[in-house]
């Protein structure tokens, strides 16, 4: 993949249940937060859609298309960096895609 370390539209984002990095949205319970996520096909436990890394039966954490900003791929291990520092979740400006939330 190009351009490993930027965020991109959450349209772009792949679908076949690999681990991505995802921004989720600031809400009134806390600020925009970087998570891990992938796409998961319909099962025995919910509906398809984005759910969190750390999710396993019997306790899903599932995220609503609008929750997520943007996604960028898991980065590769370097040992030449800091591998403990996550990236900053992305504060641009939006990318209306269809319509405005409110």
């Amino acid at each position: 993949m190009q351009e490993p370390d930027r965020w991109r539209n959450m349209a772009s984002a792949p679908k076949d249940g690999s681990r991505i990095l995802v921004t989720v949205r600031p809400v009134e319970q806390g600020p925009a937060e970087v998570d891990v996520a992938y796409w998961s096909r319909p099962d025995q436990f919910g509906i398809e859609g984005w759910r969190a890394a750390d999710s396993y039966p019997g306790c899903i954490i599932g995220y609503a298309e609008p929750e997520l900003k943007c996604w960028m791929p898991l980065p590769q291990a370097n040992l030449g960096k800091n591998a403990a520092a996550m990236p900053t979740p992305w504060q641009g400006d939006e990318i209306e895609v269809d319509g405005s939330g409110i």
